[in-house]
């Protein structure tokens, strides 16, 4: 399938949930929480791909480099790819329905791995979720489970799962504290203490990722704490209306905490440029969200593998015309 099949095909089987805008900025979807669209007037959300573009890119041919590099090594693994996919849930009540949640998570971590990558997975408002996801990390044999800010009990059970199932990382979704959802359907979330989430570090031996860091002082608790690695996210917008958007905050983040504690970025990433800018502001790795969800839903495993192949092709080649040569030769003087 092309991509505007895999699009077209999407569009049909998500109708009501997610229109497949041709661009897609938040605007049309303001509000539709449950759905894909940022909190209330969706600003979260645009703010995102609005701070993306406005960054540019430096052209530079006057080099050697013919054969970029575009493998990342992570947590004892390499991959070919900076580029993942977040965690996503809620196929029935965010997306239609027309994959069940197992059939989902599966599509996302098989064409993840397929395409060199990997695919984070997720926890959410229905107790099977949360298992659907161990439960492709075990078929595949990668993946990073993400946990909602539970109780404590119930996050260390779900460590515990992550660590049987063989899991490389865990991590919590510290901002899905606000998540209006879970809260719907009966699933207590809330924010969590510097302390408390230092003695859930203590209590596993994986390596502990912390996703929903929009401001400094909290990159700076999460390597005070000992966490490996901090996702620079708002969540899509969908928690809290009027943040600033990811590329807002990296910067000045990755200024403070980069070298001490692995960073991505997860926030309007639409294609391997996008993908070029987040790593020029100092991410060492993103994670890519809603289209990943169309490529699901309208291509299966092999629509997921297409997208992030094509995203990586995408910054391979912006690589080549900036004269980078890896990934560790992506720096500010990529962007303008």
């Amino acid at each position: 399938m092309n991509e505007k099949q895999i699009r077209d095909r999407a569009r049909e089987k998500m109708q009501g949930y997610c229109r497949v805008c041709p661009q897609c900025n938040g605007k049309a979807c303001a509000g539709e929480v449950p759905g894909m669209g940022g909190l209330l007037t969706g600003s979260a959300f645009i703010n995102n791909i609005e701070s993306l573009a406005m960054y540019h890119i430096n052209l530079r041919t006057m080099h050697q480099i013919d054969e970029p590099d575009t493998s990342l090594k992570m947590f004892n693994h390499t991959f070919s790819s900076p580029i993942f996919v977040a965690p996503l849930t809620g196929a029935s009540y965010n997306m239609g329905g027309a994959l069940t949640e197992a059939e989902f998570v599966s599509c996302l971590t098989e064409g993840a791995k397929e395409a060199g990558s990997l695919a984070f997975t997720g926890d959410g408002a229905e107790d099977e979720i949360y298992t659907a996801g161990l439960d492709a990390l075990r078929s595949t044999g990668l993946g990073i489970p993400i946990i909602k800010p539970r109780t404590m009990d119930s996050i260390k059970e779900r460590i515990g799962q992550a660590e049987a199932a063989g899991a490389m990382a865990v991590g919590i979704d510290i901002d899905g504290a606000g998540l209006v959802t879970m809260a719907m359907k009966g699933h207590p979330v809330g924010p969590k203490t510097f302390y408390q989430l230092r003695e859930l570090k203590g209590f596993t031996k994986l390596p502990l990722i912390l996703k929903g860091i929009m401001t400094v002082q909290e990159a700076e608790m999460a390597v005070e704490m000992g966490a490996e690695a901090i996702v620079v996210s708002n969540h899509g917008g969908r928690v809290l209306d009027g943040t600033p958007g990811v590329a807002d905050v990296l910067p000045e983040i990755v200024e403070r905490v980069k070298g001490e504690i692995f960073v991505f970025a997860d926030g309007g990433v639409r294609n391997g440029i996008d993908a070029l800018k987040m790593l020029a502001l100092g991410a060492n790795a993103v994670l890519v969200g809603r289209p990943s969800i169309w490529s699901a839903f309208g291509g299966g495993a092999e629509g997921v593998g297409q997208m992030l192949e094509k995203m990586t092709s995408q910054l391979r080649h912006g690589m080549l015309m900036t004269g980078c040569v890896n990934l560790k030769a992506i720096d500010y003087h990529v962007i303008y």
